[in-house]
């Protein structure tokens, strides 16, 4: 079983282990410490991995990928419920929580 993902930016990969994980899709990260090594030894040995634990998770997984990869949908503004105006980008309310619907 191969790598899900891999790169030296570690804020993609910390952010997409995260968005994995909200889906229960369970994961690990591994090169934590090589990755900082980035330029003393060849890149490519020092990628910071993402791995499933289970592979069965992977169509799940490449379903969540496709999302990150596509960045945040901006469709103007939306009214929470508690009448809050709030950008596109935003998926909850800043002032109560609630949930874009």
């Amino acid at each position: 079983m191969p790598a899900f993902y891999a790169s030296l930016k570690r804020l993609e990969v910390y952010h997409l282990r995260n968005l994995l994980e909200a889906e229960g899709i369970p994961c690990q990260m591994r090169n934590e410490a090589l990755s900082q090594l980035a330029g003393e030894i060849p890149f490519t040995e020092c990628l910071l991995e993402l791995w499933l634990k289970c592979d069965d998770d992977r169509p799940r997984a490449e379903a969540v990928l496709k999302d990150f990869c596509n960045g945040p949908v901006q469709t103007g503004t939306w009214h929470c419920a508690c009448n809050e105006i709030l950008e596109g980008q935003f998926t909850a309310c800043w002032r109560c929580g609630s949930l874009r619907s």
